[in-house]
């Protein structure tokens, strides 16, 4: 499960996910990488959709949200936490910053996270189509029963639902989000991209694990011994 001084690079949700998949039980506060890490993780996004309502442009909205990350980093290594914690996407800002900046658009400064949901919504099809599904190479991997769940026709299935849930959710982000990006409505498309983010991944996450959280454990009997 999670530890509250994770890594939090762009695969890092997908990581921890994985790791919550496959243990016993499931935890809200884990999966959105506890307190801390949530508003560490949401706050660059939040400064930019700020900044850019109350000056416009794309200048101060992208100086914003990258100073605030540069503030979230010191911070950890003035209190001597792990600075780890505070890169919650710092690849997407730092990327989305230079896309924006060379663009002279703020609405540009999504458009590296749209690309980045396309690529993984194609890469977990991928994974259905083939009968490898990723929910079930991670459940197998981090519960320790390797492959042995695709010899259960029942939970080969649960697994595809699962994956395919996984799969909806970065659907469901490009579906909101991508209008959004073609009407240049910066701000709506700011506002989708915090809600559709952590929020959405944790409740997806939990769908996900009532689908395939009893995969591999032990079961016990339905007919306990009565004490004589």
């Amino acid at each position: 499960m999670s530890s509250p001084n994770e890594s939090h690079e762009p695969t890092e949700p997908l990581a921890r996910g994985a790791r919550l998949l496959g243990g016993d039980e499931f935890s809200f506060a884990a999966a959105i990488g506890g307190p801390r890490g949530f508003v560490e993780s949401i706050l660059p996004g939040l400064v930019f959709v700020v900044a850019y309502i109350t000056v416009g442009g794309f200048k101060v909205p992208v100086i914003a949200s990258v100073g605030i990350v540069v503030v979230m980093v010191v911070a950890r290594l003035v209190q001597r936490t792990p600075v780890t914690q505070a890169m919650s996407g710092v690849f997407g800002v730092a990327l989305g910053a230079v896309w924006a900046w060379r663009a002279g658009d703020a609405g540009e400064y999504f458009l590296p996270g749209l690309w980045i949901n396309a690529v993984y919504l194609v890469g977990v099809l991928i994974t259905m189509a083939v009968g490898w599904p990723i929910v079930g190479v991670a459940v197998g991997l981090f519960r320790g029963i390797g492959t042995s769940w695709r010899k259960d026709r029942e939970i080969r299935r649960r697994m595809q639902w699962a994956t395919l849930v996984l799969a909806a959710t970065f659907g469901l982000r490009l579906l909101v989000q991508v209008p959004l990006y073609l009407a240049g409505n910066v701000t709506a498309l700011g506002t989708a991209k915090l809600a559709m983010g952590i929020p959405l991944f944790a409740l997806s996450l939990w769908v996900m694990w009532l689908l395939v959280g009893s995969v591999g454990r032990p079961q016990a009997p339905l007919d306990q011994p009565q004490p004589k």
